[in-house]
């Protein structure tokens, strides 16, 4: 409520009640409208800076699970991406050495999609750039994944025509069960024991003694070592599986086959141990081709997913513990 306000006058020697004119009355009530105005703008415009209203609170939460999602879709495809490159190595420079087949050319995996404009229609969007990058990389996973498909078709055809040698190759894990791989084939890697670098020829699956070993592939026992000692290997059992293959067991606690002996893949052999030169208890695994010691991680695609061969892949350059 307005103050009333007198004016002293020095005629009368008395306060006049001051009266004020209708243009003054308006004049005061446009001041306090625009005045009010201006303060709840102002108010208004902090509040937005600082806090979010409702609807805007709603669409930033969306935007953020957007931004996650396209995070983990990216994130997922570059996984897939190194799964299927994984997958073309092995199929060229593996299955089809072993199958004797050519690889498939580079012209043929890396194909394009021709002339066409194929992303016309993500044209015009805010985002153009980001559909557009998803939406390549993943056409291009897809046609990849097309020709390793026709690829493993091929393969499955020769494989049918090979059976025998299908089996005779050592391709399965030599134990069923084991704790983990402690070190995997290198060419130099410092002996636990001896305390000198040297080659590490085979891979290390821990176990504790008496773990069943069975054989990776058909073939036919060569040799037996059947003596303990606390150098070299230990026990050990060689199995030759034709088709330039061998495979050796060592540090086996017990042997349960006899050389000469014919044997199927996943037949039981002997029982893994700590024998020879050995620092626990676990199965020392090579594969020899036409002689020359090779990497088995490269041959154990019977019984081993593409995403647990992925896995061992990435153990594998950490090195792991050497236990021989």
């Amino acid at each position: 409520m307005a103050k009333t306000k007198y004016r002293f006058n020095p005629e009368s020697l008395s306060f006049d009640l001051i009266r004020l004119t209708i243009g003054q009355k308006m004049f005061r009530v446009l001041a306090y409208l625009i005045s009010s105005l201006f303060v709840g703008g102002g108010l208004l415009l902090i509040i937005s800076m600082f806090w979010d209203l409702p609807k805007e609170r709603i669409l930033k939460r969306e935007l953020d699970f957007l931004k996650t999602q396209y995070e983990l879709t990216n994130k997922k495809m570059e996984q897939t991406q190194a799964v299927l490159t994984e997958l073309q190595n092995r199929d060229d420079n593996i299955y089809r050495v072993i199958f004797e087949a050519d690889p498939v050319p580079s012209s043929v995996r890396n194909a394009g999609f021709g002339g066409v404009n194929r992303y016309a229609d993500l044209e015009g969007y805010r985002n153009t750039t980001i559909v557009k990058e998803t939406t390549l990389k993943l056409d291009e996973i897809m046609n990849k994944l097309y020709v390793q498909s026709k690829s493993y078709d091929l393969l499955f055809d020769l494989g049918k025509d090979k059976q025998k040698m299908l089996t005779a190759i050592p391709s399965i894990i030599p134990m069923e069960r084991y704790t983990r791989i402690g070190s995997f084939f290198s060419h130099k890697r410092l002996h636990p024991i001896l305390k000198v670098y040297r080659p590490h020829n085979g891979v290390d699956f821990t176990a504790p003694v008496g773990t069943k070993v069975r054989a990776a592939g058909d073939g036919t026992v060569v040799e037996v070592n059947p003596v303990k000692g606390f150098s070299g290997y230990g026990i050990t059992i060689t199995i030759n599986h034709g088709y330039s293959y061998e495979t050796f067991y060592a540090h086996l606690n017990k042997v349960l086959v006899k050389a000469g002996e014919q044997v199927k893949r996943g037949q039981i052999i002997g029982e893994s141990g700590n024998t020879g030169l050995s620092i626990a208890p676990h199965l020392h695994f090579e594969v020899r081709k036409n002689g020359a010691l090779v990497d088995p991680i490269n041959y154990l695609f019977t019984d081993i997913t593409p995403r647990e061969y992925q896995e061992l892949i990435e153990m594998s350059k950490l090195g792991g513990q050497s236990l021989d």
